[in-house]
């Protein structure tokens, strides 16, 4: 998919914005200078991102006196870009507002791009990416493995949850099972729920969530929203219908939110995401992500080999001796042509 093009009103609409943006930050750090020489601020300590609310950010202090409380802060404007999950440096201001004063290093980061191709911060440090699929909407291993790529490359483990499992009948359990048996025998790990069953029957998604900062993702309609709400007890959280006239869930959540669990974990609810693009991602990137062509890359003879039709490509060999599923390759061929179509892969197009 290509970056979508401006035209010249809408360039000029994005600098004025840029430009105001600008001048309201440059007016926060001058009275946060003012706060630091005046010696109004307090100790630095450290803190936890909770949510993101433009250019004020919820902070946990872990801390001091202020320890378990959340405190809405400004952030310099040297730090960058924040998100849910990062660990940060803080220190109490006047008026009950903070200010962060520096960022942790991630352990990961994980991104998405927006509607322009521009990659945009979702959350870090998160320790498990929880890809939720079910019977309906129908999974498509194309999106699956989209969402996987992205998460191998950050280094995060990713896991899949069959939910909705009392949809599954007759007509579409051949169907899944295979599904499920093609990313099993990759080791990833997949697990299977239905918030139709009592929650005191089922502890599957309690036990993967446990001492973990989680995350999950997947397509609109899948259940995300309902596993949450049911997890937190929270009848604020809304729930997305699926669509009757295009089979596509409904967004709801808006805004990533870090949540401590009972059971001793952390989850962040992450904004739907109706399809993970690759187009930011180069070709080493995408051979990266696919765990049975890690061990290939660079045993094609010729290096800039596509993996199509050319003589000598380690992928096809392996394809042809079943150690790569066709499906997979497919799939893998599929998002590869995609990259190469893209204005971020080609910038002269």
């Amino acid at each position: 998919m290509a970056k979508r093009r401006l035209n010249r009103q809408q360039k000029w609409r994005i600098e004025k914005i840029q430009d105001e943006r600008t001048a309201r930050a440059s007016r926060r750090e001058r009275d946060i200078n003012r706060q630091l020489q005046a010696g109004e601020l307090g100790d630095e300590q450290s803190g936890l991102v909770i949510a993101h609310f433009g250019k004020q950010i919820d902070v946990e202090a872990l801390e001091g006196d202020h320890r378990g409380e959340i405190i809405r802060c400004h952030v310099r404007a040297n730090l960058g870009s924040l998100v849910t999950g990062d660990r940060v440096v803080w220190r109490p201001g006047a008026e009950d507002l903070g200010v962060i004063v520096a960022v942790q290093e991630r352990d990961n980061l994980l991104q998405r791009p927006d509607k322009f191709g521009q990659l945009k911060p979702v959350a870090a440090n998160i320790d498990r990416i929880i890809l939720v699929i079910a019977p309906e909407p129908e999974p498509h291993d194309n999106l699956i493995d989209r969402y996987l790529v992205a998460a191998e490359n950050c280094n995060i483990t990713p896991l899949l949850l069959l939910n909705k499992t009392d949809l599954i009948g007759d007509h579409n359990r051949a169907q899944l099972e295979a599904l499920l048996q093609r990313y099993e025998a990759l080791d990833y790990t997949v697990e299977q729920t239905s918030m139709h069953t009592a929650p005191e029957d089922d502890h599957t998604i309690e036990s993967l969530l446990k001492n973990r900062t989680s995350v999950f993702v997947g397509q609109s309609g899948v259940g995300k929203s309902s596993i949450i709400s049911r997890l937190l007890q929270d009848s604020s959280i809304k729930v997305g219908e699926v669509s009757q006239s295009t089979g596509k869930g409904i967004h709801t959540t808006t805004t990533a939110r870090l949540f401590h669990l009972g059971l001793g974990g952390d989850l962040i609810d992450s904004p739907g995401i109706r399809e993970f693009g690759l187009w930011h991602m180069d070709i080493e990137h995408l051979e990266y992500g696919f765990r049975e062509i890690r061990p290939l890359i660079g045993h094609c003879r010729f290096r800039n080999c596509r993996h199509q039709a050319e003589p000598g490509c380690a992928l096809r060999e392996a394809e042809e001796k079943s150690e790569i599923s066709p499906a997979r390759m497919q799939s893998f061929r599929r998002i590869y042509a995609e990259i190469e179509a893209s204005d971020w892969q080609n910038p002269a197009r």
